[in-house]
């Protein structure tokens, strides 16, 4: 559940593996053009990799898919969606009916993207055999009455009212192919970088596409390389053997500031405690208010994301769209959050906070929040999960866990774990009124009625939900020296890991 994607690939080789398999790289030619090979060292899955955009799940093939493939729409920087293969859509006046209009783009071999590899891809995707990351979010497309206007138009029929489509459209994973495509062994897609050659849980070659739509790349080749562990890939960028590590943390940054280019991106991942309203001690609102008082956002962010992170204030997507920002900032209050144990009768109460090395700064924001808990008069006691079963286990078990998330928009947040039919409901949070609110906030005609919508939902959130947000943490990445044009985006975001503007010197 570190959405978006699955953080798996981080358990498999070690730091002399790492480096062994990085050995070799030839340096890169440039030209004054700032052309050349830019290689960029990632966590890998092994044998599980695939190339197949509509399958990809870690963070090296989603970067990969992106390179090669493109989809009708992005996430911008405040994790809105923005136009892509789509020029532009258009909804109908009730929201049921959208008509997407196709900018002129080419496949790698030639074939132009037409309105009939749109819905192909789609269909793809919501092949009820196959389990495919984005079909949930094109769930509420009615396929079957969507057509092909014409080679270049496209207009879905909805099974419901939603305003936010274009939020659909940038969903992780929904990729256009060609119509037909089903091996993925030598991928063809539409984006800035076409396929040489792959060797699977090693690398990953590209070559720059002169003919792409939004510009060609200004380098001339692309290669993912595989390096598990943060400090292999830390050291081969120190090394020369990369130009490029994903994912690193704040502690890696602060040691090797001097010696490399850091690119952190603010507010890139949420930082939280889940606890689960339908069951004690967390049922009772006074005790949830007071969980909210009792916790020091400031040592939590200070101890576990030292100079690479934010305060939250117990809602998702901080300076995102629909985010309510006038929402003022929850203080640490051990006072007033005493007060409100005591009229819950919570006491000495025993919580038990399940955690797991599963993410960055898990078991140390753990450990902090439980003396906090101490603090308060609570006796907090630490359960270690099982690592590879921890996402699972949190949707159903226990009544405290350590809880993060990656970039999404708001809209799809609260679709996927608020509602009472979201499938990954951490907090089991089940509010018939509360699922009014969003139906009205995804089709409501009037933009001011869909804010205030999302204004009353965090309301509620912040005043007596389940979700403690303590913290956003900066997405950090490193280059060396000659890489110009990496930008500071979140996770999963259009200008994260996009390689098509980047230039080496």
């Amino acid at each position: 559940m570190d959405y978006p994607l699955s953080r798996r690939g981080l358990l498999g080789l070690g730091l002399a593996a790492g480096a062994a398999l990085l050995t070799g790289c030839g340096t890169p030619s440039s030209s004054a053009s700032g052309g050349g090979r830019l290689r960029a060292a990632f966590a890998g899955g092994g044998a599980t990799e695939t190339l197949d955009p509509h399958l990809a799940n870690l963070f090296n093939e989603a970067a990969r898919a992106k390179a090669m493939f493109d989809k009708l729409a992005d996430l911008g920087s405040d994790v809105s969606p923005q136009p892509r293969l789509a020029a532009r859509w258009e909804p109908s006046s009730d929201f049921k009916t959208w008509r997407i209009s196709l900018r002129e783009a080419t496949f790698h071999d030639g074939r132009a993207v037409r309105a009939a590899d749109v819905l192909a891809s789609y269909a793809r995707i919501l092949d009820p055999a196959k389990t495919f990351r984005a079909k949930s979010s094109l769930a509420l497309i009615d396929l079957p009455n969507s057509k092909a206007v014409d080679e270049r138009t496209v207009e879905f029929a909805l099974k419901r009212p939603f305003a936010e489509f274009p939020n659909v459209l940038a969903a992780f994973g929904a990729y256009i192919v060609p119509e037909g495509a089903t091996d993925f062994t030598e991928p063809v897609g539409s984006g800035p970088f076409s396929f040489v050659s792959w060797k699977p849980g090693r690398s990953v070659l590209l070559k720059r596409n002169p003919d792409y739509w939004d510009g060609a790349p200004f380098i001339d080749e692309l290669e993912f390389l595989i390096a598990n562990e943060e400090a292999a890939r830390m050291n081969a960028l120190l090394g020369g053997q990369v130009e490029y590590a994903h994912d690193l943390s704040p502690a890696t940054a602060r040691q090797y500031s001097s010696r490399a280019t850091f690119v952190k991106a603010p507010n890139s991942s949420m930082q939280a405690f889940a606890m689960k309203v339908d069951r004690p001690p967390f049922d009772d609102r006074d005790l949830r208010e007071a969980m909210f008082l009792l916790t020091d956002r400031r040592q939590l962010v200070d101890t576990v994301l030292p100079g690479a992170g934010q305060i939250g204030n117990d809602l998702f997507g901080k300076g995102y769209l629909h985010y309510a920002a006038e929402i003022p900032q929850r203080e640490h209050d051990l006072d007033r959050a005493k007060a409100l144990i005591k009229k819950a009768g919570a006491e000495g109460l025993a919580v038990e906070l399940t955690t797991a090395p599963v993410a960055a700064g898990f078991v140390e924001a753990a450990t902090v929040f439980a003396q906090q808990l101490r603090a308060a008069g609570l006796k907090a006691e630490i359960k270690t999960g099982n690592k590879d079963t921890y996402w699972s286990d949190i949707l159903t078990k226990g009544t405290l866990a350590s809880f993060r998330s990656g970039a999404m928009p708001i809209e799809t947040h609260i679709a996927q774990r608020l509602l009472t039919s979201s499938t990954i409901n951490a907090t089991r949070w089940m509010r018939p009124e509360f699922d009014a609110l969003y139906e009205k906030a995804v089709s409501a005609s009037e933009a001011a009625d869909r804010e205030g919508a999302y204004l009353d939902m965090q309301r509620t959130l912040h005043a007596e939900g389940g979700l403690l947000v303590w913290g956003f943490a900066d997405w950090i990445v490193a280059t060396s020296s000659r890489v110009k044009g990496v930008e500071a985006a979140p996770s999963n975001t259009l200008d994260w890991a996009r390689f098509d503007k980047v230039k080496l010197s």
